[in-house]
């Protein structure tokens, strides 16, 4: 970030336009009459940008070997891996009535949903999405929460039709909560920080389950937090339901994250902790990596200037808060000591983040002859008049910011991928092995996918890349909780 923003309330959010476009395949546009002085900083920019196979490769190797670091010790690396407590995954046969909670940013959702089986699996499904007051943002703890719980108990007295408590069972809920936390259990977990605006008294320290359990007893609500995760750890869950074969989880959205399926045996920091699966999902915070990343004099000049320079540099370069932000700064150097649009620069394209990452996407699918629809968001956005020559360039210098995150993004899925076969003598690459993503840049932004696809492809080659699925799973982490909350569940199924 660039002085003081709030940060994003979801790692999934991503809000675009969604006026239809046409889309075609991207041709390679060639330059004839954009100012002279501004070809040079495209053409730094393009090779400073430039992610190579070699690059690549060594990026996916160095995820890998800080993964390792970071599940010898706490601290031992950049990657935090973090233990989320999920020995069991949903399977299918889970049956009942489940809600989830989904705590993340300004909103909260509340889900429920009825669970039939292997035959009848989701039954039916409702959630109701609640705006949080700005005063009890900065409230106190107990405000805070019975806000939650009451609008949580509003939300369980519309239970009715197929939505059915099976007797003898109390209501259980699973809680997604991206907030800074140290878990200590599935269903516990010390706040560290507020973040994204919230300053509320009272929590940090204590552990949130208790404080949202009490706020339940305050509202005379019967129900229990069976799990606590985080939203890259709901959406595996959410997509393993549906298929066997998911094994990593990502989130591409405002932020990024991600997580995967380990071996407790590959884990020398557990202590204490045993599962008689013999696996857990470890949240790997991968926004935190930065060993050999392509940065730029515009990455640079954007992380000192942030609110937590040098850190998570890899969601700094691939995340959909800030490409829109590096494509301003790369755009106002250019308006500088290129005279891109003329000699006058407004003043919105000199605002941090006006642009957005939306903006570059809706621009990057604009395939018209004459880029009008370029034209009109630079115009409405920075308050920059441009020909068609200039426009061209613009799309130039999205690209090249969408490359690059795109295939940084997909040398890091290949990252975790390597890790998981080295564990595992050689079985991974050697079956169907399924990628979940979620978030909003993945889904929203055709090029920015297909470069993370592409680059997927080329580290592990033809025949090892044909067993890797990356798989869309829209909203995965809502219903992910739910299932959570019915595996972790002190009912029998």
């Amino acid at each position: 970030m660039s002085i003081a923003v709030n940060p994003p309330p979801s790692l999934r959010s991503f809000p675009i336009s969604r006026s239809p476009i046409t889309r075609s395949p991207r041709v390679t546009m060639v330059l004839r009459s954009s100012p002279p002085a501004a070809l040079p900083i495209l053409t730094k920019l393009q090779n400073d940008c430039a992610t190579p196979l070699p690059l690549l490769r060594n990026i996916a190797d160095a995820m890998a070997v800080e993964m390792r670091a970071g599940l010898a010790v706490d601290g031992g690396s950049d990657l935090k891996m973090i233990l989320s407590y999920v020995d069991f995954l949903p399977t299918g046969n889970e049956r009942g009535l489940f809600y989830a909670l989904d705590l993340g940013g300004t909103n909260f959702r509340v889900l429920r949903t009825q669970l039939g089986g292997r035959d009848e699996r989701v039954i039916a499904t409702e959630f109701e999405q609640v705006s949080i007051p700005q005063d009890l943002m900065c409230g106190t703890s107990e405000e805070l929460f019975d806000f939650i719980a009451s609008a949580l108990a509003k939300f369980v007295k519309k239970e009715g039709g197929k939505f059915i408590l099976p007797n003898g069972r109390s209501r259980e809920t699973g809680f997604t909560f991206s907030f800074p936390v140290k878990q200590t259990s599935i269903d516990s977990g010390i706040l560290i920080k507020w973040t994204k605006g919230f300053s509320v008294s009272g929590t940090p320290g204590k552990d949130i389950v208790v404080c949202l359990n009490e706020a339940m007893g305050r509202q005379g609500l019967d129900m229990r937090v069976s799990a606590l995760v985080n939203d890259t750890v709901a959406t595996l869950a959410g997509a393993r339901y549906w298929d066997n074969d998911v094994m990593v989880a990502v989130i591409l959205g405002t932020g990024t994250n991600a997580c995967y399926v380990e071996s407790v045996e590959a884990i020398p920091k557990l202590q204490g902790h045993k599962s008689s699966s013999g696996k857990t999902i470890i949240n790997t915070e991968w926004g935190a990596f930065s060993n050999g990343l392509p940065l730029t004099e515009y990455d640079r000049e954007m992380d000192a200037e942030s609110i937590n320079p040098g850190e998570q540099l890899f969601e700094k370069t691939i995340s959909g808060m800030y490409l829109g932000e590096i494509v301003r700064r790369v755009l106002v150097r250019m308006a500088e000591t290129g005279s891109l649009f003329g000699k006058h620069i407004p003043e919105k394209l000199q605002t941090p983040f006006a642009l957005g990452t939306p903006n570059i996407s809706s621009m990057q699918q604009d395939t018209s002859e004459d880029l009008e629809a370029v034209g009109s968001i630079l115009y409405e956005v920075t308050g920059v008049d441009s020909n068609l020559d200039v426009r061209k360039m613009v799309v130039e210098v999205c690209d090249t910011i969408a490359k690059r995150g795109g295939r940084l993004a997909g040398a890091g899925i290949v990252g975790i991928l390597q890790k998981m076969e080295q564990d595992s003598k050689g079985v991974v690459f050697g079956k169907r092995m399924v990628v979940a993503m979620d978030g909003g840049l993945y889904e929203h932004y055709p090029q920015y996918k297909r470069y993370l696809k592409e680059a997927v492809a080329e580290i592990l080659g033809p025949e090892l890349s044909s067993h890797v699925v990356i798989e869309h799973s829209k909203d995965g982490s809502g219903i992910g909780a739910a299932l959570l909350a019915a595996t972790n569940s002190i009912f029998e199924h």
